[in-house]
């Protein structure tokens, strides 16, 4: 017999585990503690999100879009409505492109703060998962006045905003940027120099330069393998271009790099936000929220191919339509497809104990990976 079948062990982990987040099934063949290899099996959570887009018009597949991934549901449902817009040529109100960077930025600040506290609960860690959700329930409480949901917003709409940011609620959103970066470094005393912490996450889960781009990986995991790429700045699209903001980048390719890169954006975030806040508050703008459309006789021809810098990193949305009010293809691109794949090469000669503090770094969401 082969010696090698001997001397391996073959265990699962997931898809009913907590670390792999309920829905991913993870095949591990180790040699005694020792990953040899990891078979990341997708699709417990396979919704036909894409084909579902045929069964409906253009308006009735908006509500289900923000369940593309369900932490960052305003960054999807820009990704869709962008494309339409741009199929029917239709220019929204600088109001609404405001409103719509700023809920996009929060986003990635709810996002982001899950994140954290997970991943450290992953580590075995149960303080940072309160110390988070103090700041992300003050989000979600804006959230909720603002769209009537705490995670399924339906907000945008094509052509705009669905409602006006009253200033009462925009001053509280001044007012948590200002308490923020408190937090934050809260976080960062409590974390970044924790010695457990380091130890699990420094030189664990290098993903180098070459093998990022091999993969298609982007967000915060490529820019903490040192490329700076970030669409926001690159392709600048809605206000970001009127923004003052820096793209975080580490060179040191592991998870720890993967944390203090997401740590730094969420204080970028802050500052786009506070920026968009003060906007919004000025006189400069103008009133309207949205161009006046019919959205249930929306009848675009051609395709187009919208892009986002969420999260988790590029989204884009692929709409091709036939000139009836329902699409003729939807596709979605979503960055924790291609993480998953690279979780082999990266934890890959690790201990087995190293897989979480690994997995974890990447911040997936199975709903991307499966759609």
């Amino acid at each position: 017999m082969n010696e090698a079948l001997i001397n391996t062990m073959q265990i699962n982990i997931g898809p009913q585990h907590p670390s792999t987040h309920g829905v991913l099934r993870l095949k591990v063949d180790l040699r005694g503690e020792t990953i040899v290899n990891i078979e990341p099996i997708i699709g417990y959570l396979h919704r036909g999100m894409e084909k579902k887009a045929e069964t409906g018009n253009y308006l009735q597949y908006l509500p289900v879009v923000d369940r593309v991934d369900y932490l960052s549901g305003f960054f999807c449902s820009y990704a869709y409505i962008n494309a339409v817009e741009t199929l029917i040529n239709v220019e929204i109100p600088l109001k609404a492109k405001y409103i719509r960077t700023m809920t996009m930025e929060m986003n990635r600040i709810t996002s982001h703060l899950l994140w954290l506290g997970c991943y450290l609960l992953d580590l075995g860690a149960t303080s940072p998962l309160f110390y988070t959700f103090i700041e992300r329930e003050k989000l979600l409480n804006i959230f909720e006045d603002l769209t009537g949901a705490r995670m399924m917003y339906n907000y945008y709409t094509f052509g705009g905003v669905k409602r006006d940011i009253p200033v009462s609620m925009l001053k509280n959103i001044k007012t948590f940027t200002e308490e923020f970066p408190k937090a934050v470094k809260e976080y960062e005393d409590l974390i970044a120099n924790n010695p457990i912490f380091i130890t699990r996450t420094q030189r664990t889960g290098i993903l180098t330069k070459e093998n990022a781009l091999q993969y298609s990986i982007t967000g915060a995991n490529l820019r903490a393998s040192g490329i700076n790429k970030d669409l926001r700045k690159d392709s600048p699209y809605l206000v970001y271009k009127n923004l003052d903001f820096n793209v975080p980048v580490s060179q040191n390719s592991d998870s720890y790099a993967r944390f203090t890169v997401r740590m730094e954006e969420m204080k970028e975030s802050n500052k786009i936000i506070k920026q968009c806040a003060d906007f919004l508050l000025s006189d400069e703008k103008d009133s309207e929220i949205n161009t006046k459309i019919n959205p249930v006789s929306i009848k675009p021809n051609g395709s187009v191919l919208s892009q986002v810098e969420s999260t988790r990193g590029l989204i884009e949305c692929y709409v091709e339509a036939d000139g009836t009010n329902i699409p003729f293809r939807v596709k979605w691109r979503t960055p924790s497809f291609y993480a998953v794949q690279i979780l082999n090469t990266i934890a890959k000669n690790q201990l087995l104990p190293d897989l979480m503090a690994v997995f974890g770094s990447l911040d997936i969401i199975m709903p991307e990976v499966d759609r």
